[in-house]
This record gives C-alpha cells, sequence and structure tokens, in this order.
C-alpha cells in the first residue's frame, strides 16, 4: 500500500509541475481514457470543495529587534494610509583600546548602509548594473522615486541586551507601537523625548535612494583609486561630533571593551519624517559587512612634516529597533468572525493585520474530513495496519487554497502613484500553532532564489495570476492535509501574511497575546504594503470565495 501511495505521488507531483510551467493559472484536470474504462481500474479521480473560515486577525505590539532587516522612510499606501519607519540602533567599534597616533586629525566621516538590491547585468563601461526597485516602495507617477527627511540623532537610551525581569536571562524584546513608540514590556519608550533624544548629528530634506552604484575615492592625483560597490545609502557627517564622541576618548574606558563602549555610546536614532507629506521607504541592510561608519583620519608620521592616513570603523552589529509610526485612517483594523468568516480579509505589514485560515470551521467539520479519507470502525477510531498506520481509502493528490484579491481595492492599477504594486509581494502560509511553515514548505521542489525571492518557493506557495480578471493564488497545502490524515496532527489553522521575502521564515512575538497567534513572520513586519482578499462570509460571490479544493484518488 505504502508504496502504490508513493508512487502516485511522485507521478502525480511531476505531472502538476510540468502542468504549472506550461500553465499556472490552469486548474488540474482529470484526462479520461478508455483504455481501460472505470469498470476495470481499481481507482478513480475527483475533486471536492470545503466550506473553510478565514478571518482578520489586528497585529499590535510586534517585537521588532531581531528583525531581518530595517525599513527606513515613509511610505503612502493608497489602500490603508501613511507609514512612518525610523531606526534605533547600536554601534560597535572594529577594535577596542585604539591608538589614534599623535595629533590625530578627522579628514571626513562616512555613514554607509547599503540597500537591498539585485545584479541585473553589465553597463556599458562595464561596471556592474544594480535594481534596487523590488525593496523601494514610494515613487512619483513618472517614475521618479519621492525623497523624505532624515534626522539622525545621538540615542540616550541604553537597549538592554537581558530581560533584567527574567529568571532565565532571557533576551530583552522590544515592541512597536502605532504611534512610533517601544514597549519593552514593562514600560513604554519614547525616543522622541528630550530626555533620549541627544546632539543632531545629520539632517537632510531630501533622501532619495538610487540604483546607481556607490563610488569611493581613495588618495589624490595620480594616486586617487577610485572603486564601485553595491547601491547604498551614504551621508557625509559632522567632524567635530566624532572627534569629541570617538577620537578625542583614546585612552578612557569608554572605548575599553564591549559593554563599557555600549553604556558611553548608546547609539543612533535614525528619524524619518515626509517631506510635503510624502515619502519614500527603502529597505536597509544593516547586517552587510559594508554597513558602517568610517572615521578617516590623519596622524603624525613618523617622517617630521608629514602626516599618515588612518581609519576608525563603528559597525551596526549591536541591538536595531525598527519602529513604526502608522495613521490607517482609512481601514479600522478589528478581529474578524472566526465562525462564519469576514467578506475581506486585511493583510498589511509594519504592524497591521493578517488573516486566520481555519481549514475544518464547522463542529464537526474535521470529524467528517477523517470519515471520508479513513475507514472508520466506530466510536471514533480508524482502521490501522500491521505498523499502526491509517489505512486511508482516499489518497490526497493535491489540496489547494485558492484565494482571489480584491479588485475593487485602490492599488490594482498597475501603476498607481508610480508604483506597481504587488509585483514582488507574495502570500505566506504558516502553522500558527507552531508558528512555523507547513511541511508543504520544506518538500517544494523548486528551489529558493536567494537573488529574486519572489520567484522562490513556488510551488507550495504559488505566484500571484494577474492574466485572469481578478488576481488570485493558489496554496498548495497536501502535506498538511496528509499530516492531519496520516499523523493526527491538530494544526488545522493557518496564519495568512504579505511578504517580499518568502525565503524568511523566523518568527516575532507578538506581546501578550491572549489568543491561538502568539508570532507573525518577520518578513511580514519589514513588508510596509498591503493587500486586500476576498474572505468566507456568505455574501462574498461564489466565483470569488476563498477555498480548499482537494483532488483525490478513490480507492476500490
Amino acid at each position: 500500500m505504502k508504496k502504490t501511495i508513493k508512487a502516485l505521488k511522485f507521478s502525480l507531483v511531476f505531472s502538476l509541475l510540468l502542468a504549472s510551467f506550461l500553465a499556472c493559472d490552469k486548474d488540474f484536470s482529470v484526462i479520461e481514457s478508455n483504455v481501460l474504462g472505470e469498470q476495470n481500474a481499481n481507482f478513480f479521480t475527483d475533486s471536492v470543495s470545503f466550506q473553510i473560515a478565514a478571518y482578520n486577525k489586528k497585529l499590535e505590539a510586534l517585537q521588532i529587534n531581531g528583525l531581518s532587516s530595517t525599513l527606513l522612510g515613509v511610505y503612502n499606501d493608497p489602500a490603508y494610509g501613511q507609514t512612518i519607519a525610523s531606526i534605533v540602533t547600536q554601534l560597535v567599534p572594529s577594535t577596542y583600546a585604539p591608538d589614534f597616533g599623535d595629533n590625530p586629525v578627522i579628514d571626513s566621516v562616512i555613514l554607509t548602509i547599503p540597500y537591498f538590491n539585485r545584479i541585473t547585468g553589465t553597463n556599458e563601461d562595464g561596471s556592474t548594473k544594480y535594481t534596487i526597485l523590488d525593496s523601494l516602495y514610494g515613487r512619483k507617477s513618472d517614475g521618479s522615486v519621492k525623497q523624505f527627511k532624515l534626522y539622525i540623532y545621538q540615542n540616550k537610551y541604553l537597549i538592554r541586551d537581558i530581560d533584567p525581569f527574567s529568571n532565565t536571562n532571557e533576551r530583552q524584546n522590544y515592541f512597536s507601537k502605532a504611534d512610533g513608540t517601544v514597549l519593552n514590556g514593562s514600560s513604554n519608550i519614547n525616543f522622541d523625548s528630550p530626555s533620549l533624544k541627544g546632539n543632531l548629528v545629520y539632517a537632510t530634506d531630501s533622501i532619495v535612494p538610487s540604483s546607481n552604484p556607490t563610488k569611493t575615492s581613495i588618495g589624490t592625483g595620480t594616486n586617487k583609486v577610485t572603486t564601485q560597490s553595491a547601491p547604498a545609502l551614504r551621508i557625509k557627517l559632522q567632524n567635530p561630533f566624532w572627534k569629541t564622541a570617538i577620537i578625542d576618548q583614546e585612552g578612557s574606558s569608554s572605548l575599553s571593551s564591549a559593554s563599557e563602549f555600549s553604556n558611553y555610546f548608546r547609539g543612533l536614532y535614525f528619524k524619518a519624517e515626509p517631506f510635503n507629506g510624502d515619502g519614500n521607504m527603502i529597505l536597509l541592510n544593516l547586517a552587510s559587512t559594508n554597513a558602517n561608519i568610517t572615521i578617516y583620519y590623519s596622524k603624525d608620521s613618523s617622517v617630521a612634516g608629514e602626516k599618515t592616513q588612518a581609519s576608525y570603523v563603528l559597525r551596526f552589529t549591536g541591538n536595531i529597533l525598527n519602529t513604526f509610526n502608522n495613521d490607517y485612517s482609512t481601514v479600522p483594523f478589528l478581529n474578524g468572525d472566526r465562525t462564519t468568516g469576514d467578506e475581506k480579509l486585511y493583510l498589511k505589514g509594519t504592524e497591521g493585520s493578517m488573516a486566520v485560515v481555519d481549514l475544518f470551521s464547522g463542529a464537526n467539520a474535521l470529524e467528517t474530513f477523517l470519515n471520508d479519507y479513513r475507514i472508520p470502525i466506530g466510536n471514533g477510531n480508524y482502521k490501522k495496519d500491521a505498523n499502526g498506520n491509517y489505512i486511508l481509502k482516499r489518497l490526497i493528490n493535491d489540496a489547494q487554497l485558492i484565494v482571489y484579491e480584491d479588485e475593487t481595492m485602490p492599488t490594482q492599477a498597475k501603476y498607481t502613484n508610480g508604483d506597481d504594486y504587488h509585483k514582488y509581494d507574495r502570500l505566506y502560509a504558516y502553522d500558527i500553532k507552531n508558528n512555523i511553515p507547513v511541511d508543504d514548505y520544506s518538500s517544494d521542489p523548486t528551489v529558493n532564489n536567494t537573488s529574486a525571492p519572489y520567484f522562490s518557493t513556488y510551488f507550495h506557495l504559488g505566484l500571484r495570476n494577474t492574466n485572469a480578471a481578478v488576481s488570485k493564488y493558489k496554496i498548495h497545502l497536501t502535506e498538511h492535509l496528509n499530516n492531519i490524515l496520516l499523523r493526527d496532527s491538530t494544526n488545522t489553522k493557518l496564519g495568512l501574511t504579505l511578504s517580499s521575502n518568502v525565503n524568511l521564515v523566523g518568527n516575532a512575538k507578538i506581546l501578550n497575546s491572549t489568543d491561538e497567534v502568539t508570532s507573525v513572520p518577520t518578513v511580514s513586519i519589514i513588508t510596509p504594503r498591503g493587500t486586500r482578499l476576498y474572505g468566507t462570509k456568505s455574501n462574498v460571490p461564489a466565483n470569488r470565495k476563498m477555498k480548499l479544493k482537494i483532488f483525490y484518488t478513490n480507492t476500490k
């Protein structure tokens, strides 16, 4: 029996993969044949749709430390409203107890934080060609990038590593609030308060990210050497502040160790503000080895009258918090109806909303499903083989969660305010009981594409089909349902979020959650865009309602 099941599944998966390449949006059909005839076959195939319940879950107080990347800027979503993303980050010196030499003089202080980018080819001069458009949000109708204001302050708040109220030395987590403030589990932190906002280090009205490579020149005249690297936020900072804060601290305990430095220099606060009520938002790669503040300085040489050039590097490898100030005035997010589901489902990142999908929402829905696919023997028990495995009378060949996007939402036009909305976005489904991907994620035969993550895991999670009148997704859940049938899994509820990178499956906690959703995927927090889906309420048109469709083989 096991060999038969495996053979059927292998041939079917191969056929489905082939079909997905030929026509991503075509429903799977049974190709009839009279070679055997149904009366001579020992199995036949069919499909059935299940009534499910999908409802909204409002998100608030989400963990904002330990994220995979960081957002900075201002984003106006026509469907939801405005989000302002700011950053509070520690700095970590490359070396401690430095010797800056005799008579050090700062030449320049350069802040560099790479944007997430992709290589798209080669320019005419032979240099590398990049794009940052899949991590840049906010363009004008002519395609040019909007601007936002940026202020960088010295941060006076000590970002702790360990929770002082934990008996097991647990990590200190920080949680967002929609007004831009932060919770540490016991108190509220406002980085704009005078007691926490220190010296102004930098200010500009015009941050406009570009896909152009970053050029760095060292030396002068014939000794000048220019190198190119990936696109980055590159800012020249004020010399006097860094002379006082770093160079003049040589020999003091402030630069002697990591603990001394983190207590002395508690980091920077990158505060974004709208420019004329608007702006852009960009995903920054603070984890890059090229993300740093470099102090270039000169010191006396051993040769009288000459200077030697040197540098001191501060990296963003400490604690990083991504704060969000949300004005979701156009859509009041609410928790939905768990019994019948909601008419519309709101998926929005940066502390917005997600959906919960109950695959067996009725009182006896799960029992009916088990009775249809297993062989009942009474009293809620089912027939097993000699090895204790359930014997199935129906074999699931493919299970699809079919999801329709709301064609009436403001961002459905391909270019709204210059943005190609949803082009790089994906739906991500996860097991909310264990906060892990469903089994179909790990068994997906499509390769994870790190350079273009919107083409990763596209058999399980599907790709957004835009060829039809209504955009839709197909999320394959075959292994997830087989896990319920064969191993008595009780994980019948899925979380549904928007994701800009389905390769990232880490989780962020929800502070003091009072229901079954205790964590969300971290990437859903740093996905600023939102979408709107049709749900499962009775007033949703039949051709738009979210459904679970199962293709099965019925053995005789």
